[in-house]
């Protein structure tokens, strides 16, 4: 009898240490697992803290490309790169309401050749945004400004291996300062954005130039048939398909005082401070897998383009002064297989005409997309012709194969 009770009161005593075990184990699962971060899978991996006070999406994305180039008068020559890498990290801290992105190069396209006396420029976005409600965008930092459409939509939702030579010239980029955007958009009737922003005008990464001129900024867009899917307005080309037409206009002007270098935000710098005026046209037309994109930009200043070194007269450097147009259209196939044409024509000021040239360039684009704009391939032909103030020309060639990918 004293056996039976003694095992009894074993298993008893067991049973109830194993239950303390379960619950202290289960208590402390509940305490790991509270501290976790939340994961979420989307564009970007997203992360979240428990309390939901703090959220961080990353992506990164990479181009590498191979291009075979002749320019006239030259040897035909091969060039393969990492065009783009970059990294992206944006979210908010301690409220929704309060936002972050921070965007950072590592290709040396991007990063640039490092120069004594200049900063390197690793950076290409930190800025801060507060969003009060679905209208309003207050943000301040370095980032792009309201300027023309193709220069405001990411490299990666490009058609075309790289954007137009008109872009190239005249965009007025990244900048340092406040923005401030009135968002009025709705599915399938008028929409319209209002935009404005108060800016350094000496591009992004510039330390130690300091000077008594400022940029502003101010771009209306409207969208008379509502808005494009799935933000439509910054990618190119009709991959969403849209079962309505979709149609933007949008103007902007920028006036940047007492700007430093050749094209305001980008360029070298110049021997005398000038201030440049931009004005920059957009239209932008997609429906049912058809698209169709139309741009003019110009830049003029008040006083010579042409600077010169005091101490040496005879070296000099100049504002780009002038104006072009850009037409793109394409149509992509149910297979994702999209056809691309774009044809540029670009005219310089009357201040640099014997300086630089007159250029037309014609572009043929075909372009796979296994995973919209974030997994494709692209094949570009380009074809350059340049003319010169003597009356003199020059035909300039590239054929490109480029991979896009990131998350």
């Amino acid at each position: 009898m004293k056996k039976v009770l003694l095992i009894a009161t074993l298993l008893v005593s067991i049973s109830i240490s194993a239950q303390v075990t379960i619950e202290q184990t289960k208590h402390d699962n509940d305490i790991k697992l509270s501290a976790l971060p939340y994961y979420s899978f989307g564009k970007g991996i997203g992360i979240t803290s428990p309390d939901s006070l703090f959220q961080m999406n990353i992506r990164f994305r990479m181009q590498n490309r191979v291009s075979y180039i002749e320019n006239d008068g030259e040897n035909g020559a091969y060039d393969g790169q990492v065009r783009r890498l970059r990294l992206r990290f944006d979210g908010y801290v301690g409220n929704p309401k309060f936002l972050y992105a921070v965007q950072l190069s590592f290709a040396p396209g991007d990063v640039g050749e490092i120069k004594d006396g200049e900063n390197i420029n690793i950076i290409r976005d930190a800025v801060i945004f507060y969003r009060p409600n679905k209208h309003w965008n207050i943000s301040f930092g370095q980032t792009k400004l309201p300027g023309n459409r193709q220069r405001v939509n990411s490299s990666g939702g490009l058609q075309l291996t790289d954007r137009t030579i008109n872009n190239a010239r005249f965009t007025i980029d990244r900048d340092f300062g406040f923005q401030v955007h009135d968002m009025n958009e709705f599915k399938d009737k008028f929409s319209y954005n209002i935009k404005t922003a108060l800016s350094s005008g000496e591009g992004r990464n510039q330390t130690g130039k300091a000077d008594d001129g400022i940029a502003v900024t101010g771009k209306l867009e409207l969208m008379p048939f509502g808005a494009f899917t799935k933000d439509g307005t910054y990618f190119e080309g009709d991959v969403i398909r849209e079962k309505k037409p979709k149609l933007l206009l949008s103007g902007a002007f920028h006036q940047n005082n007492h700007a430093q270098r050749t094209q305001g935000q980008l360029g070298n710098d110049l021997f005398e401070r000038r201030t440049m005026k931009s004005v920059l046209l957009d239209a932008m037309f997609k429906y049912n897998g058809w698209a169709a994109m139309m741009s003019y930009m110009s830049r003029t200043t008040n006083e010579n383009a042409l600077t010169f070194n005091p101490d040496d007269i005879t070296e000099s450097n100049y504002v780009f002064v002038g104006n072009g147009f850009d037409y793109q259209a394409s149509y992509i196939t149910k297979s994702n297989y999209e056809f691309i044409a774009r044809y540029s024509t670009q005219n310089v000021g009357k201040d640099i005409e014997t300086l630089t040239p007159n250029t037309r360039e014609y572009s043929l684009g075909l372009t796979k997309y296994i995973w919209e704009h974030t997994f494709k391939l692209q094949a570009e032909l380009n074809y350059d012709t340049l003319k010169y103030f003597d009356g003199s020309s020059k035909n300039n060639w590239y054929l490109r194969f480029q991979v896009e990918i990131g998350i």
